[in-house]
């Protein structure tokens, strides 16, 4: 995922409420989204679950987002949070993984790492958590923070003591926390979760089956490369994945430096049965078919 280091992003949750007021547009606009529904979408494998980032396509209004992207295959649009899952629900759709709004100064930049942070983050999850285990989300996304002069070591550790504060709500509810793993190179400058290891690490501190890694291709294949070998070897710790063409972040074709199919191909050959987040910036004007040649993309 790419933001500024201020965490814009969340943002998109208090603007992307699109047309989730229907009723003022009378029944015939209601007909037409029904309708819309029915239509049937292009001719996929069946083997993928197909995903896309809310805040990639914050310009088009949220409920049209859901039925175009539905109409090619999709069956979730994530980084979502309560206030949207009603209508994804509506159109029988699900948010891959979700958020909410974090607690007043936190986000990206400042999250688990921060001891200070804790008391306010532990009830900020422990209230999501049931909320999206009752609408069928069964992942929430969560981050290290940055650095700021901490070693890695005390991160791990201050990380482990808040994560596994929520970690028995997690395992009650059947909802797992996913850390995204982003780099700190080019995008997230000083970023602490910037490599697999250190989240692996992590995992296996926290040792619940409900703290897990976000893996996000773009911003890995800057930190590390190796992705397909780096994938095999730490698949267990791995929650949910994400897209983004390198170098760019926009669409995932042959345009940038990636074999998307191949890599897909490595995740499903782990036994991976969750979603593909297509999370890249459409450079092309018609952003719906570049998420439609996506899909296609990864759909193996």
């Amino acid at each position: 995922m790419t933001m500024k280091t201020t965490f814009t992003r969340r943002d998109v949750i208090k603007n992307s409420a699109g047309l989730a007021g229907l009723g003022f547009l009378g029944n015939s606009m209601e007909h037409r989204f029904n309708e819309a529904d029915k239509q049937t979408g292009i001719d996929l494998k069946g083997k993928v679950n197909h995903s896309a980032c809310r805040w990639c396509y914050q310009a088009i209004p949220f409920e049209e987002l859901v039925i175009n992207a539905k109409k090619i295959g999709l069956q979730s649009i994530e980084l979502t949070g309560p206030e949207e899952w009603d209508i994804l629900k509506k159109h029988d759709m699900t948010a891959a993984i979700g958020w909410g709004k974090y607690p007043e100064g936190m986000g990206l930049p400042n999250f688990f790492n921060k001891m200070k942070n804790h008391d306010q983050l532990v009830a900020f999850y422990e209230d999501l958590i049931p909320r999206a285990a009752k609408v069928g989300v069964k992942n929430l996304i969560t981050f290290s923070g940055n650095r700021d002069g901490m070693s890695d070591e005390q991160g791990l550790l201050n990380c482990k003591k808040g994560l596994q504060r929520i970690m028995k709500t997690a395992e009650r509810h059947d909802v797992t926390i996913s850390m995204e793993l982003l780099n700190s190179k080019v995008n997230h400058k000083d970023y602490q979760a910037d490599h697999t290891e250190w989240g692996a690490v992590l995992c296996e501190m926290v040792g619940s089956d409900k703290f897990k890694l976000l893996y996000d291709i773009y911003h890995m294949q800057i930190m590390e490369g190796d992705v397909i070998a780096t994938i095999k070897k730490h698949n267990q710790y791995i929650s949910h994945y994400h897209t983004g063409g390198v170098p760019g972040r926009n669409e995932i074709d042959e345009s940038q430096e990636l074999n998307y199919a191949a890599i897909i191909k490595a995740i499903y050959d782990t036994g991976y049965k969750g979603f593909i987040g297509q999370e890249f910036i459409p450079a092309r004007a018609d952003k719906m078919a570049s998420l439609e040649q996506a899909v296609k993309i990864c759909d193996i």
